[in-house]
């Protein structure tokens, strides 16, 4: 990928970012530094921020560290109208042949569990949607939060590495309804349980990668923005 104006930049934890300088919409390329090495085998990584921030491109140029054994779970229900139908087929289109996706699992830990041996890398996008499922469900608060531990702990239990794609709901204005709040505060309860059990945490902002919590021995090459979407 070819570097437009950038420079290297130690960010957060030995995070190295090269930005751009060409005021294009910013893509990225990871890799280690110093020389490539893979992904700890049992490493979490959580990613978050806003919509269309770059969270889910990120996570696959993250897995492209994995081995080619790579499984998507995609915690979205599909079918519930046009412009979600049309976002699932993009999110599809992204993801390079050859993985293997599994949409709408009920019992998400379960599944990761299942996968042990079967998988060499594991993306999970997105636990808010997840949450939002939980919800939808009828669970309590209290249950909401015990279940996105259990899903944590068995991540944490299995040994192939894990990326969780998330979002940052809570922003914005208050919501109007008490349903909306109720989301909102629960979306934000997950987030904070997930990123105490991930050893690596990363804010996407306007595309741009930016380590909160670990980081270390990862290269992310900010550039022109030639891959990035439109």
């Amino acid at each position: 990928m070819k570097k437009l104006g950038t420079f290297p930049r130690r960010g957060p934890s030995g995070f190295f970012v090269g930005l751009a300088s060409q005021g294009r919409t910013p893509s990225f390329r990871v890799s280690s530094s110093p020389p490539p090495t893979s992904l700890d085998p049992r490493c979490f990584i959580l990613i978050t921020g806003g919509t269309r921030s770059g969270k889910s491109r990120f996570a696959v140029e993250l897995a492209g560290r994995f081995n080619s054994r790579i499984v998507y779970l995609a915690t979205c229900r599909s079918g519930r109208d046009g412009e979600m139908r049309e976002r699932i087929a993009r999110h599809r289109r992204a993801r390079p042949r050859g993985w293997t996706t599994i949409e709408h699992p009920r019992d998400l830990a379960g599944t990761i569990t299942r996968l042990r041996g079967k998988a060499g890398g594991l993306i999970i996008d997105c636990l808010t949607m997840y949450v939002a499922e939980l919800v939808v469900r009828g669970e309590s608060d209290a249950a909401v939060q015990r279940k996105v531990r259990a899903l944590c702990r068995a991540i944490r239990r299995v040994s192939y590495p894990v990326i969780m794609v998330t979002n940052e709901v809570g922003s914005s204005v208050v919501p109007e309804q008490e349903l909306g709040r109720r989301f909102r505060d629960l979306a934000g309860l997950a987030n904070q349980i997930a990123a105490g059990f991930a050893d690596h945490v990363f804010l996407l902002v306007a595309g741009i990668p930016l380590a909160l919590k670990g980081g270390d021995g990862l290269f992310v090459d900010v550039t022109d923005g030639t891959n990035a979407p439109t």
